[in-house]
């Protein structure tokens, strides 16, 4: 079951905003917020707090916090406020003050991941199996095999 929070009619761009939520899609939660914090965009905390609300809906509907993702974000156009600037001359300048609708869904289990994000998490698990131990590893290992 999917756990939706909306902020409506945030003081940001939708395209400024955007860049926040697909940052954060089908991500873990604890991996998300993270991203978030360290981000150092103002639509980052916005986005944030979103996510937070979120993740308290579904605590209060007793899912388990531990294995929430971030299932799907999307930033909606809202209405635009429209006001002007008085110029020189007689002249004047509009100016659109943006609003958008910021909306944050998650849920249990694990993200789907498409067939090119599950190419790029074997080739990174496939990596980190190889890894090289580190030079006192190999010393260790090196003595117990001539002996």
């Amino acid at each position: 079951m999917a756990y939706v929070s909306k902020w409506r009619f945030a003081r940001i761009t939708a395209r400024k905003a955007r860049l926040l939520t697909d940052l954060i899609r089908n991500k873990p939660v604890e991996e998300a917020l993270d991203l978030l914090k360290f981000n150092k965009k103002r639509g980052a905390i916005m986005v944030a707090k979103v996510l937070k609300s979120a993740i308290a809906n579904a605590d209060a509907k007793e899912a388990d916090t531990e294995s929430l993702f971030v299932s799907a974000t999307f930033c909606d156009d809202g209405p635009i406020m429209k006001r002007f600037m008085p110029k020189d001359r007689g002249k004047s300048f509009s100016i659109f003050k943006r609003l958008c609708h910021i909306t944050v869904e998650v849920d249990e289990g694990s993200p789907k991941l498409t067939k090119a994000q599950r190419r790029k998490a074997d080739i990174r698990a496939g990596r980190l199996a190889k890894k090289k131990p580190a030079a006192g590893e190999k010393k260790t290992e090196a003595a117990v095999e001539s002996k």
